[in-house]
């Protein structure tokens, strides 16, 4: 892989975003969110928060409702948004019991229900399960010079020298100059291609 065709490819694990009433009703009025690490799309954090995601029981095992509701612990990210939305793993929606179809950020219409918990409230999501789209970000310059456009699909090929390389087709070319050029999986997507340490892809088909 010639070194201009790199793309650093990274893994995201579950998380949420919310918005600020949203966040108050976890946290409680005027809660800010406060940055614990910086991500690499430019002002994008990982917060302090953590809140648990419950989902919902078999009703064919749990025809009663008496058993507590699967859950897992997630990491809010912000900054807070204009909707909220929880990113999952199909092997996580499957253990939560939720529906997440594959959708680009912010693609939330239909979309799978949960619950959120927070240590001051809880919020009921009608919709806003998404399991995320893998997805390129590019600035208008990285996109010029990989021959690409905002919304083109294309065929990844990441390969971690691992025995297990993989060319993660229908990834979604994203552009923005408020982007840094990175390739975003979720966690099983990694698992695949025996994903650990520092990762990159190159573009094999358009």
């Amino acid at each position: 892989m010639n070194e201009s065709d790199k793309i650093l490819v990274e893994t995201s694990a579950r998380h949420v975003h919310v918005t600020q009433e949203t966040l108050e009703v976890l946290f409680g009025a005027g809660h800010q969110l406060t940055a614990k690490k910086m991500l690499s799309q430019p002002g994008q954090f990982a917060s302090t928060d953590k809140i648990e995601v419950l989902g919902y029981n078999d009703p064919r095992k749990d025809p009663e409702g008496k058993l507590p509701r699967p859950s897992m612990k997630f990491s809010i990210l912000g900054p807070v948004r204009d909707h909220n939305q929880v990113e999952v793993s199909l092997t996580e929606a499957r253990k939560l019991g939720v529906n997440a179809p594959v959708r680009e950020s912010g693609d939330i219409a239909g979309s799978g229900a949960c619950t959120l918990v927070g240590p001051a409230g809880q919020v009921d999501l009608k919709e806003g399960v998404i399991c995320a789209k893998r997805h390129i970000h590019m600035t208008p310059e990285d996109a010029e010079r990989f021959g690409v456009s905002n919304g083109q699909i294309v065929g990844v090929k990441v390969d971690s020298g691992k025995g297990r390389a993989v060319i993660f087709e229908d990834t979604v070319v994203r552009v923005s100059p408020k982007y840094a050029l990175a390739m975003h999986i979720d966690t099983d997507e990694s698992n695949a291609c025996c994903g650990s340490g520092l990762l990159y892809g190159e573009i094999v088909s358009k």
